[in-house]
C-alpha cells in the first residue's frame, strides 16, 4: 500500500475520533443519517426496566362520578392517539386504524374496574415530529391509554363518540389541566411513544413555558419500539418494562368532591363554599349563601354536639329546598324518608287540580275514602281549606319533591301536597260539588291512604320496561317516544336510526315525538339525537363552569355544543311536532329545544317543561349523603339562558278544563294530529 495512502488514512481517523468529520468520512456504508441525534448533542434518554419495549399495559379505572356509568353498554379502554394533542387540534378525529382496543376484565359496573391492552406489533398512527428542531425527521407515534364509550356505527370510535374530537381530559393514562390558563394540557400522568426506528428525539420534561412539545422542551433520544413516559417528575421517566401498569386517572373536572369524612360544620361551610363558587345559578337566582349559611348553621351546630344525624339530615334537606332549582337533589335518609312519610301518609281521599280559569276541582275521588264519605264528589270544585281560600293554601303547601325551577311545575306539585295530611288531622274543607247552587263545608279526617296520590301522580304512565326509543303508525303519521336519555344509548341510537329509515322508507310526512315522560340524562345525546332532522352543523349553544384559575364561570369557545351530522340517508325532513309536559326535563328540555331551531318543528303541550337548564354533579357528605347541584350553565348561541326556570314553551298550547282533564282520549296527541291535518291537508284520523 502506498505510504501516502496510508497516511491520509491515518489522518482521517484520528479527525473521525475527535469527532470533526461524519463516520461517513472513513468508509461508513450506511445511508445517511438527517435526524438530529447525528449532531451528537442530544442525550440517550435513561432507560428504567430495559426489557426491549413494553408489549402489554394493565391497570385500573377508578371512578367517583355518579353518572360515569349511565347509559353505556359499550364501554371501551383504548390506545389513544395523541396527534391531537401535539397540534392542539380539538377536533381532531382518532383514525380507525390507530384504535387499539384492550379488555375490560373485571365488572364495568362497580369502581374500580380492571383493564388490559396488548400493544399492537406494529402501530398505525401518525408519526409526529416533536424535536423542534426545524428539520425533517421521523418522528415517534404517541398514544394515551384512555377510557371512552362506543354509542355510534360500528365498533371503533367515530366523530359522534369523540364529541367532535380532541384528546382525553379525564379517565385517561395522562393527567389533564381543565383550568383555563392551561385548558387541555398535560400536567402529569403518563404517555405511551412508539419510534420505529432508532434515533428519534423526544422531550424529557415540560420546559420552562410548562407545556410540552414546545420549542423549550429538553429532549433525548428514545430507543426503537415501545417506551411509557411518565411526566409526574420534573425530569420525565422512560420505561421499557414488558410488562407495564398503568391506572387512568379520573381527573378534576369529572371527580366528586368528597366532604364525608369531616365533621358535620366543616362539611356544611365546604358544601356551602362550593356552593357559593360553583353553583350555576347563583345570580340568576339571587341566591344568598352567607344568609343561608347563617341560617342553617345553629342546627348544623346543634347536630354535631349531639351527634344527631337526623337532626343533620333534615337541616341539609331544608337547605337545599332553598334553592329554586329542580336539579338540586340529597340522597333519601332514614330521617328524610321519615319526614315525607308523616307528612303524607295520610290523605283525604281526593286529588284535585287547577283549571285555567282559576277553579281548583277534584280529578281523583276514593271510593270510601273521606271525601266520598262526606259527598264529595268528581268534579267537585274546592273553594276553602280550613277557612283559607285554597288558591292561597296552594300557595304555602310544602311539596315534598321539590325544589323546582319553575313556577308551573312548583305549582301543579303543591296541588298534590295540598291533601296530604299526618294521619288523624282534622281538615275542613268547603266546595261545590257539580250542578250545585251553593257551597258547603265538611271537616275530614286524614286516613292512612295512598290511592289518591299516586293517581295524582304525573309518571303514573311511566313503564319501567319501555325502551329508550319507542315507535308506531299515527294514521298517516308516525308516533315516537323518547322515554329516556340515561338509557342504553346505543340501543337508543339503534333504534332510532331504524325507525328514521323506515319513515323515509314508507315516506311518512310527519312524525310526532313524544316527549312528555323524558326525564333526561346525556346532553349530549339530546343533542346529536336531534340532529337528524337538520342539514347544517349548527351551533345549538354552550355550557359554563367555574374555573378556578379565573375565578369565574367560563365558557370555552372550543366546546361549544353542535350539531355533528348523520348520513345523509337518515336524516329527515318531514314535518316535526313535538310533545312536552312538566316531566320533560333537563336533556329532554335540549333535545326539545334543539327542535325549535330555525322552526324546525311544533312544540305542543298543556304547560311549558321543567326549566332544568344545566349539568349536574354530585359531591359527598357525612352519613353516607349524597348532594347534587347544578354545576354548568347552558346558553344559547346568544349566550342567554334559555330553559332554566322557563323551560321549552307550546307553540300550541292545549287548555287545561274540565274537558280536556276529563277527556277519555290523549287531549294533547290529539291536537298533535289536528295540527298535522291542518298543516298538511291530510285527513288523518288517530
Amino acid at each position: 500500500m502506498h505510504k501516502k495512502y496510508i497516511l491520509s488514512l491515518i489522518v482521517l481517523l484520528l479527525i473521525a475520533m475527535l469527532g470533526t468529520l461524519p463516520v461517513w468520512a472513513i468508509g461508513e456504508s450506511d445511508e445517511t443519517d438527517t435526524d438530529s441525534s447525528s449532531t451528537g448533542d442530544i442525550p440517550l434518554a435513561e432507560i428504567e426496566n430495559d426489557e426491549g419495549g413494553s408489549t402489554l399495559i394493565t391497570g385500573e379505572v377508578n371512578y367517583t362520578n355518579a353518572f360515569f356509568t349511565v347509559g353505556t353498554s359499550e364501554p371501551l379502554v383504548i390506545l389513544e392517539d395523541q396527534t391531537g394533542f401535539v397540534n392542539r387540534d380539538r377536533n381532531y378525529v382518532f383514525p380507525v386504524e390507530s384504535q387499539q382496543i384492550g379488555q375490560i376484565t373485571s365488572t364495568f359496573l362497580e369502581s374500580p374496574f380492571t383493564y388490559s391492552l396488548s400493544l399492537p406489533a406494529e402501530p398505525q398512527a401518525p408519526l409526529n415530529d416533536v424535536d423542534n428542531n426545524g428539520e425533517v425527521d421521523t418522528g415517534v407515534m404517541i398514544f394515551q391509554v384512555a377510557y371512552w364509550t362506543n354509542t355510534y356505527g360500528d365498533a371503533f370510535l367515530e366523530e359522534r363518540d369523540l364529541g367532535g374530537g380532541g384528546w382525553s381530559g379525564s379517565y385517561s393514562s395522562a393527567d389533564v389541566s381543565g383550568l383555563v390558563e392551561n385548558r387541555g394540557e398535560y400536567i402529569g400522568g403518563s404517555i405511551v411513544i412508539y419510534a420505529p426506528e432508532e434515533g428519534q428525539a423526544f422531550p424529557s420534561g415540560f420546559g420552562d413555558d410548562a407545556m410540552l412539545f414546545t420549542e423549550d422542551d429538553p429532549l433525548v433520544i428514545v430507543p426503537q419500539g415501545y417506551t411509557v413516559v411518565n411526566m409526574n417528575s420534573e425530569t420525565f421517566t422512560f420505561d421499557r418494562s414488558r410488562t407495564i401498569t398503568l391506572d387512568l386517572i379520573e381527573g378534576e373536572g369529572a371527580e366528586a368532591d368528597d366532604f364525608s369524612d369531616m365533621s358535620y360544620t366543616d362539611a356544611f361551610e365546604a358544601m356551602v363554599e362550593k356552593l357559593r363558587l360553583e353553583y350555576a345559578f347563583s345570580e340568576y337566582y339571587g341566591m344568598d349563601w352567607d344568609a343561608l349559611y347563617e341560617t342553617y348553621l345553629p342546627a348544623i351546630e346543634e347536630a354535631e354536639a349531639n351527634q344527631d344525624n337526623a337532626l343533620f339530615a333534615l337541616t341539609l334537606q331544608d337547605f337545599i329546598w332553598e334553592i329554586p332549582d329542580g336539579h338540586i337533589s340529597m340522597s333519601l335518609t332514614l330521617a328524610t324518608y321519615e319526614r315525607f312519610a308523616f307528612n303524607t301518609d295520610g290523605g283525604l281521599g281526593m286529588a284535585i287540580r287547577e283549571l285555567d280559569d282559576g277553579s281548583v276541582i277534584t280529578t281523583y275521588i276514593t271510593e270510601d275514602g273521606p271525601a266520598a264519605q262526606a259527598g264529595i264528589q268528581l268534579q267537585a270544585e274546592i273553594t276553602r281549606i280550613n277557612g283559607e281560600p285554597i288558591i292561597d293554601v296552594v300557595d304555602t303547601t310544602r311539596a315534598y319533591s321539590g325544589p323546582f325551577s319553575t313556577d308551573h311545575n312548583r305549582r301543579l306539585q303543591r296541588l298534590r301536597y295540598v291533601t296530604r295530611y299526618p294521619i288523624g288531622t282534622e281538615v275542613e274543607v268547603t266546595y261545590r260539588n257539580p250542578n250545585s247552587l251553593g257551597t258547603d263545608t265538611v271537616t275530614l279526617t286524614a286516613v292512612s291512604e295512598i290511592e289518591s296520590f299516586e293517581a295524582s301522580s304525573f309518571f303514573i304512565e311511566d313503564d319501567p320496561y319501555e325502551l329508550p326509543v319507542e315507535y308506531e303508525e299515527l294514521g298517516d303519521y308516525l308516533l315516537v317516544e323518547i322515554t329516556s336519555f340515561s338509557d342504553d344509548a346505543r340501543l337508543a341510537i339503534q333504534l332510532w336510526e331504524r325507525m328514521l329509515s323506515q319513515a323515509n322508507n314508507a315516506e311518512i310526512p310527519a312524525i310526532v315525538i313524544d316527549m312528555r315522560n323524558n326525564g333526561g340524562g346525556r346532553g349530549f345525546l339530546a343533542d346529536q339525537m336531534a340532529a337528524y332532522f337538520f342539514d347544517e352543523a349548527l351551533m345549538l349553544g354552550n355550557a359554563g363552569a367555574y374555573d378556578e384559575s379565573i375565578g369565574e364561570f367560563f365558557f370555552d369557545p372550543e366546546s361549544e355544543d353542535l350539531f355533528i351530522l348523520p348520513a345523509e340517508d337518515l336524516r329527515y325532513d318531514g314535518e316535526i311536532v313535538v310533545l312536552v309536559s312538566p316531566n320533560c326535563a333537563s336533556a329532554c328540555e335540549f333535545f326539545s329545544y334543539n327542535m325549535t331551531i330555525q322552526d324546525r318543528a311544533t312544540i305542543i303541550g298543556q304547560y311549558p317543561s321543567a326549566g332544568l337548564g344545566g349539568g349536574v354533579e354530585q359531591f359527598f357528605m357525612p352519613d353516607n349523603i349524597t348532594i347534587q347541584m347544578t354545576a354548568s350553565r347552558a346558553v344559547d348561541p346568544n349566550g342567554d339562558i334559555h330553559i332554566e326556570g322557563i323551560g321549552v314553551v307550546p307553540d300550541v298550547r292545549v287548555p287545561v278544563t274540565i274537558d280536556t282533564l276529563f277527556s277519555d282520549e290523549d287531549v294533547v296527541l290529539q291536537a298533535a294530529v289536528d295540527y298535522l291535518n291542518e298543516t298538511l291537508g291530510l285527513g288523518n284520523s288517530d
